[in-house]
């Protein structure tokens, strides 16, 4: 049995080897079988085929049928999918659980100890780094966020908003329930207005327009900003600039203020 090669690459996403792919679209194909016929229809060498078969078996795609001789059976796609799915949401509660045991455990106070004993050795000058990749940006703002005690000023694209408030909006909601002010200017659309309705109470939304720039600053020291224009750039090559000093930081802090005033 031949099995085009751009379907067994679409195959790959459901976790499994070339030679698994091979295995298992070769049993959907036979309803059931043995494993030297597999081998045959499949090119897989023999050798491995048993292997391959059992690592099938533990994942949930093939079940063993009783009787001599030995054979397989194949289970439905459908099937395999909801296995799968279930596996990750299984793997996710895991490790969601073993990050909270971690939090609550005394390496992470040891880590965090050193960590706060080499940013004390850390020249001012030397609190700027380069992020790259819009979702790493992203999740960097989330951070900044979460332990904002005064205040958030973010200045943004229009569709830099929206993707925005898509990431950020629960972290958002709890700065602003913690107390936190949040500001946000930006070029006004059909979008960014809605947005700005959802979120009354939480976040103020100023339009402008004539000022093109994407940044956000936390309690007044901490400033990320990004250095292209997301229009102009792929997510994935989207570079922000962070930089944790006051003495730039109020300067940002004196524009956003005078821009927001004017409005």
């Amino acid at each position: 049995m031949i099995v085009q090669a751009d379907l067994l690459k679409k195959i790959k996403d459901f976790g499994l080897n070339s030679y698994e792919a091979k295995i298992w679209t070769a049993l959907l194909s036979r309803g059931i079988s043995s494993a030297g016929e597999l081998s045959d229809i499949s090119n897989v060498p023999r050798s491995r085929t048993y292997d391959v078969l059992e690592s099938l078996e533990k994942k949930g795609f093939v079940m063993m049928k009783l009787g001599k001789p030995i054979k397989y059976m194949a289970i439905s796609p459908t099937e395999v999918i909801d296995i799968i799915k279930k596996k990750i949401q299984q793997e996710s509660v895991r490790q969601e659980l073993s990050m909270d045991e971690l939090r609550k455990s005394d390496v992470l106070e040891q880590l965090t100890q050193l960590h706060t004993t080499g940013i004390d050795m850390v020249e001012p000058t030397d609190l700027v780094g380069m992020i790259k990749n819009r979702d790493n940006v992203y999740d960097y703002m989330e951070s900044m966020i979460k332990k904002a005690d005064k205040s958030v000023y973010i200045m943004t694209s229009a569709d830099g908003m929206i993707r925005k408030i898509l990431h950020l909006e629960k972290t958002l909601k709890k700065a602003s329930d913690r107390g936190v002010s949040i500001k946000i200017l930006v070029p006004h659309n059909k979008e960014t207005e809605k947005l700005e309705k959802e979120l009354k109470g939480i976040v103020e939304v100023k339009n402008f327009t004539d000022i093109k720039s994407r940044f956000i600053l936390v309690d007044n020291d901490k400033l990320l900003f990004f250095i292209t224009n997301d229009k102009d750039v792929h997510p994935t090559y989207d570079v922000a600039v962070w930089i944790e000093t006051s003495f730039f930081a109020e300067s940002i802090k004196g524009f956003f203020e005078m821009v927001w005033k004017r409005k």
